[in-house]
């Protein structure tokens, strides 16, 4: 999916969705939701669970694509901790980007790519 800068990436009807997981910790924090392009930036659409001991979770279903976004941490707007990736965003922060794999097959390939390569040689000398 191509960068929409009017973040209205609403999936086509009939799109298969697939199953995403939010999470984020901080003690301290008392409200967090996540906000991007899946939800027209809007945080109260996406309020994340408190799992206790400041941990936050939310699971949610998007369709296939790149989506940017951020997590409101009591009102103040970050870039997840967690992302793999992030983009610069139009008031000088950073947007995280999560990107939807298809499936399963898709995502655990796109995930392997990230792994750093082995060398066989450097372990067979040790």
């Amino acid at each position: 999916m191509k960068h929409n800068h009017q973040h209205d990436n609403a999936p086509a009807p009939g799109a298969h969705l697939v199953p995403v997981r939010f999470e984020f910790s901080d003690p301290h924090a008392t409200v967090v939701c996540v906000a991007g392009s899946f939800n027209h930036w809007q945080p109260e659409r996406k309020t994340l669970h408190s799992s206790g001991a400041g941990n936050w979770w939310k699971e949610t279903a998007l369709a296939p694509g790149t989506y940017e976004y951020c997590l409101v941490v009591d009102g103040r707007w970050i870039p997840d901790p967690r992302a793999a990736a992030s983009v610069p965003n139009p008031f000088g922060g950073r947007n995280s980007v999560l990107t939807v794999a298809a499936t399963p097959a898709a995502a655990h390939l796109a995930d392997a790519e990230k792994l750093p390569l082995k060398n066989e040689n450097q372990t067979k000398n040790k």
